[in-house]
């Protein structure tokens, strides 16, 4: 039997475990990425592992997301990354430079290297990996993200929590379960103004936010071959809001042709499936038969067509994002708006992806497009995509070429968030209403350029190792410890202190924008947010408590994977999540911070549940233990319930010594 593209890269890093499916599998990590959101965490977390010196082939700082300074703070951590970057042994993006994952595929991915990141986004599923510099494998199934933008030239990429990533660095390996392998095949070719978000649209739609978990897609078939590696990675990258653990396409003749453009022919390595690779899925899709499409509040996979959704006002339109803001896709919007006025009653922004693409943009005329169109163009950064700025008006109807449109996420409460292609965005932004760009008549035909524009002078090398030791780490006022953990009590007696209903995102219980992300390195500040968003009493009720319980439906934790969603509950004195279903990072930064993640063992008992109601569970330590059935008993009410903790051993281990860090402690001494 032959093997995945996938699978093959999982047998060359293969450090322990079986290939089968379900089963912990061990993998070496050839290259991190961070940004700044969460990268002060993560590398506070790698200072505290007393590894000197990173051990992958290659580690990136990215700051992209915190770069509006409105105060010392953003200013600090930047300062702060920048000198842990050069004492370790790690590249620093420098602020403008662009967004992680666009840059990582322009200057730094490789066909058939291991990739995970910190960045900030995570699909639904199950479980994670873990630390294991010091020790033997944790297993857990792996994170997904937006990191796997990289699968577009043929990495395995994947999400993880900041600790996860501050562990590869360390020269620890990354634990996943054994994925299925899922084949999408690819036929025909793109009708014209139909784009690569259509096609990854269209596969939510089919699939839904869930339909990934456990999985890895890959795309295969002739109409592969019709799709550029900005549009390849466009596709992988929102493979993430399906939940799979990472999307890949393989690394053909269109990857060597975009690396020898980028000059980094040399790192062109083909990776293709056997004949006869076994998956455990298959999905057609005839490209030809696509039509443009977006998702409607307040979910990726609720999806139409623009022709169903019909010529309804719009207020705003943001172009750019990890997902869509490359040379290619810039220049389709820049060729849509020439000689044009952008309608009066829209505000149209746009955030090329790059410093690359933003000199380029410039030394060919269409920037200066772009801005005679009526386009105010942010810098190269995340900017409104994480609510760092143009937020919509009240129930403003916003058009962005983002990931992800989950409510609140914009920064206005009830901002109206469609996720569209550049070229629907930027015909859309003319006329003030959902258009249809197929009604432009003949296609504009951007080629993508033989050299790119390749100037790195605002990536950062680290210090030499015999320099190392004379760099001073330089830390701000803002950056405080990490919240104090304790090992797990026997009995949990504590009130449902929140309720919240299915598909809970990280952005519910840790909010983002503007006034937020400064204090990513502050939990105690940060408490102050945490899920208000779905009850502006929440965190006020912990700190009269002093400890809680949070009850949850089903995908509780999806998109983000900033580990503040699992590190500020702790801070308020949240003990265990009760819920029907976790998404993946999440679950394993709750069991990372000593927080206990449970499962109903019959869904229907949610119901029965009210906030406020007083759960006792005791015998604790002895069932994590053993891994058995974990009963609660809601004193409230009188009647009792099962659940289950969705964890490894080592995760129980882990959750008994009350953390990670505890953990680690426990196991150096």
């Amino acid at each position: 039997m032959g093997y995945t593209i996938a699978q093959k890269i999982i047998k060359n890093h293969l450090l322990s475990g079986e290939m089968t499916v379900g089963s912990e599998i061990g993998l070496r990590i050839d290259q991190t990425l961070t940004q700044d959101a969460t990268g002060t965490m993560a590398y506070l977390e790698f200072e505290a592992m007393g590894v000197p010196r990173v051990k992958t082939e290659k580690s990136v700082a990215y700051i992209d997301h915190n770069t509006l300074q409105t105060g010392f703070e953003n200013a600090d951590d930047h300062r702060f990354i920048q000198t842990v970057a050069k004492k370790h042994g790690i590249y620093f993006s420098r602020p403008g430079n662009g967004i992680c994952h666009q840059v990582h595929l322009e200057r730094f991915g490789i066909p058939g290297k291991t990739l995970i990141g910190s960045d900030s986004h995570t699909p639904p599923g199950g479980g994670t990996p873990y630390w294991s510099i010091l020790f033997p494998a944790s297993p857990w199934s792996g994170p997904a993200s937006h990191t796997p933008t990289g699968g577009g030239i043929g990495m395995l990429a994947m999400g993880a929590g900041g600790l996860d990533v501050a562990v590869a660095m360390g020269g620890g390996a990354y634990y996943i379960n054994m994925p299925k392998m899922v084949k999408i095949n690819l036929t025909g070719r793109l009708q014209p103004w139909v784009s690569a978000k259509d096609v990854i649209l269209e596969v939510l739609r089919r699939l839904t936010v869930k339909g990934g978990v456990g999985k890895i897609i890959e795309y295969a078939g002739e109409g592969v071959k019709t799709l550029t590696v900005p549009m390849r990675a466009t596709i992988t990258n929102m493979g993430a809001e399906l939940g799979a653990t990472t999307s890949i396409f393989p690394s053909d003749e269109v990857t060597r042709e975009f690396l020898k453009a980028q000059g980094r022919e040399q790192d062109y390595t083909p990776l293709a499936s056997d004949a006869d690779a076994v998956y455990d899925e298959t999905l057609d899709i005839d490209l030809s038969k696509l039509a443009p499409m977006a998702a409607c509040p307040h979910s990726p996979d609720n999806v139409k067509t623009i022709e169903e959704i019909g010529p309804r006002k719009i207020d705003q339109v943001c172009i750019g994002s990890c997902t869509n803001s490359s040379y290619l896709d810039l220049m389709r919007v820049a060729s849509i708006l020439k000689g044009k006025t952008v309608h009066p009653d829209v505000s149209l922004s746009i955030a090329p992806g790059s410093k690359q693409v933003y000199n380029m943009l410039a030394q060919n005329g269409a920037l200066a497009d772009l801005i005679a169109a009526g386009a105010r163009i942010l810098e190269c950064a995340c900017g409104p995509c994480i609510g760092m700025g143009q937020s919509p008006n009240s129930k403003g109807i916003s058009l962005r070429t983002f990931n992800r449109n989950f409510e609140g996420r914009s920064g206005t409460a009830d901002g109206q968030i469609y996720l569209v292609s550049p070229e629907t965005a930027a015909v859309s932004a003319l006329t003030g209403v959902f258009t249809d760009p197929r009604t432009l008549g003949a296609e504009v035909e951007i080629p993508q350029p033989e050299h790119f524009l390749i100037n790195d002078n605002m990536v950062v090398a680290p210090a030499s190792e015999e320099e190392a030791a004379s760099v001073e780490v330089l830390r701000g006022p803002n950056i405080k410890e990490f919240p104090a953990t304790e090992a797990l009590e026997d009995t949990i007696q504590a009130k449902a202190l929140l309720k919240v209903g299915d598909n809970i995102s990280t952005d519910h219980i840790m909010p983002a924008g503007a006034k937020i992300l400064p204090y990513r390195s502050n939990i105690p500040y940060l408490s102050n947010f945490c899920f208000t968003v779905c009850d502006k009493e929440f965190p006020e009720r912990c700190r009269q408590e002093g400890k809680g319980i949070v009850i949850g439906g089903s995908n509780y934790g999806q998109g983000s994977s900033r580990e503040h969603a699992a590190l500020v509950p702790l801070y308020l004195g949240v003990k265990a999540v009760i819920v029907k279903s976790f998404a993946r990072i999440h679950c394993a930064n709750l069991a990372n911070a000593g927080i206990l993640p449970l499962v109903f063992k019959d869904e229907s008992v949610y119901g029965k549940i009210d906030q406020m109601d007083e759960l006792e569970i005791t015998n604790l330590r002895e069932a994590i233990q053993k891994g058995g059935a974990i009963t609660v008993k809601d004193v409230t009410k009188g009647f009792t319930f099962e659940t289950e903790a969705v964890l490894t051993q080592r995760q129980r281990d882990i959750v008994l010594d009350g953390g990670l860090l505890n953990y680690t402690r426990e196991h150096q001494a």
